[in-house]
């Protein structure tokens, strides 16, 4: 059964043009893998370790593990409910309310995603530009020779950074969007196919770790017993670098963006969410023990900021060759990330817009290609502007924005809907409820109190200033936000 919402009854009538359900089970998976596979984990473990020295540093991906899977129970409970493209914006409006708090939660959504997808598609490209510079030592050197920073912030080392490789990514991130601008039953084997890459790079450095393993190594505790100077700093620590381990596994959720286009989707959606999570989980605390039991710790905390953990692994055990070949996998591997990112992203401003709580330009769906080409140009072009900050920026600003607004606002989504329509049909229903949402909202709202004071601030500042919008365009488009409406209830239809 399709779960649909009401459409805004003053928006133009217009034949329909429908999205095609190719994406099943495996499809489904794979979109979600190269999603969370791609800049994340190779980018911020000598970040992690220098939060948690040694192998304090695997509590962040088991902690962060643990969160995704109580979310991904929340997400599967109300991607199974509203099967639709939206994702989230739909979860928002149906959970707050249609005619109440919905209309204003689903608009915070497309709000601050307009900051966050982008941001989050935006570093996997930005790592690009840094992997690049491992592959010939003359473009290095080229790009070291023509990087120009422009300063925004100076207080807070706020710039944009120019430079051949930032270019390149440009490019790449141009070619992405010609890729997507497919028709969707072609989009399901590009997928597999990137897929293919992911997996050979972590097959590559789990088999070579696994034989090279050193215990000695692996566990290598510090050389005092601490990592910090009392419980209260130790928190701190380790709510910053899950902040930087939820990084690398956001996706697990990716494929509820393009509900439409999957099949089955009462059971191939919680199956493709809590079995990527669970994958990416073991991938992910067996790729750090892999490479750190080859490469000591001490030695990843002490690189530059362009320290390559996998490339200085590959280079302690084979020749030049194998950094090379190791950087062009992991390229095509982020490649992929922002490829099912842009793919899932672009479905959010149009399944807004589709229903009437959006620019009304971002519902055309392609006539040839049946993709929302609108929405994906839209994605694309803020995705190449964020491709000019700094990566630690990118990552923090994306983390804090997108916890209120979309986390901890999707669990009161299902708290609400299970009290006020519990008949209402769940193909899936949450395990243990409500255990899994009181958990998921402590570890979320523990992550964003450990964050900076400014991504506090900011993230603060975002909720605010969407707030004000909405009002502003509630006025224009003379639909009383809050009005209340008697018996209210998701609208559905078969």
């Amino acid at each position: 059964m399709d779960h649909q919402l009401a459409e805004d009854p003053a928006a133009p009538v217009e034949k329909p043009v429908t999205l095609h359900r190719h994406f099943g089970l495996l499809q489904a998976i794979a979109l979600n893998v190269t999603m969370i596979v791609g800049a994340g984990v190779f980018a911020t473990i000598p970040s992690i370790l220098k939060k948690l020295p040694g192998p304090y540093a695997v509590l962040a991906w088991l902690a962060a593990g643990i969160l995704i899977l109580l979310d991904g129970l929340v997400w599967s409970e109300l991607a199974t409910m509203f099967p639709g493209s939206g994702g989230s914006y739909r979860y928002l409006l149906e959970g707050y309310g249609r005619q109440r708090w919905g209309r204003m939660m689903a608009f915070l959504f497309i709000w601050q995603f307009l900051l966050s997808g982008p941001l989050e598609i935006a570093s996997g490209l930005i790592v690009i530009a840094q992997f690049a510079t491992y592959l010939s030592p003359a473009f290095d050197e080229l790009n070291n020779a023509w990087t120009c920073s422009i300063i925004l912030w100076k207080e807070e080392n706020l710039k944009m950074i120019v430079s051949p490789a930032r270019v390149l990514v440009q490019v790449l991130g141009i070619f992405l969007i010609f890729l997507l601008y497919r028709r969707i039953s072609s989009l399901g084997k590009m997928t597999v196919t990137f897929w293919i890459g992911v997996l050979a790079v972590i097959a590559w450095i789990l088999i070579d770790g696994g034989f090279r393993f050193q215990p000695g190594v692996a566990f290598d505790w510090p050389e005092n017993g601490s990592v910090a100077e009392g419980p209260v700093d130790f928190l701190q620590r380790l709510g910053q670098a899950m902040i930087l381990a939820m990084y690398a596994y956001l996706g697990y959720y990716n494929v509820c963006y393009i509900g439409d286009e999957v099949r089955n989707p009462g059971r191939t959606l919680p199956r493709a969410i809590l079995g990527s999570a669970f994958l990416v989980i073991l991938l992910f605390v067996g790729l750090h023990l892999a490479m750190l039991g080859t490469i000591n710790w001490k030695e990843a905390v002490a690189g530059a900021d362009d320290y390559s953990l996998p490339a200085e692994f590959m280079k302690a055990i084979h020749q030049d060759w194998a950094t090379k070949l190791v950087m062009v996998l992991l390229i095509w591997t982020v490649l992929g990330s922002a490829f099912a990112g842009l793919l899932g992203y672009s479905r959010i401003p149009y399944g807004a817009a589709r229903y009437g709580h959006f620019f009304g330009v971002f519902r055309h769906v392609h006539p040839v290609h049946h993709i929302p080409h609108v929405s994906l140009i839209l994605v694309g072009a803020l995705t190449l502007f964020w491709c000019f900050f700094d990566l630690e920026k990118v990552i923090n600003a994306l983390i804090t924005t997108r916890i209120l607004e979309q986390f901890v606002a999707q669990i009161g989504a299902v708290v609400l809907l299970r009290r006020n329509h519990p008949n209402l049909s769940r193909p899936y229903r949450l395990w243990l409820y409500p255990v899994p949402c009181g958990l998921a909202l402590a570890g979320w709202l523990f992550m964003y109190v450990c964050a900076e004071r400014l991504y506090i601030v900011l993230g603060l500042s975002t909720l605010v200033a969407g707030i004000i919008a909405f009002l502003i365009w509630s006025k224009q488009v003379r639909q009383w936000p809050f009005a209340v409406v008697e018996n209210e209830k998701p609208s559905s239809s078969s």
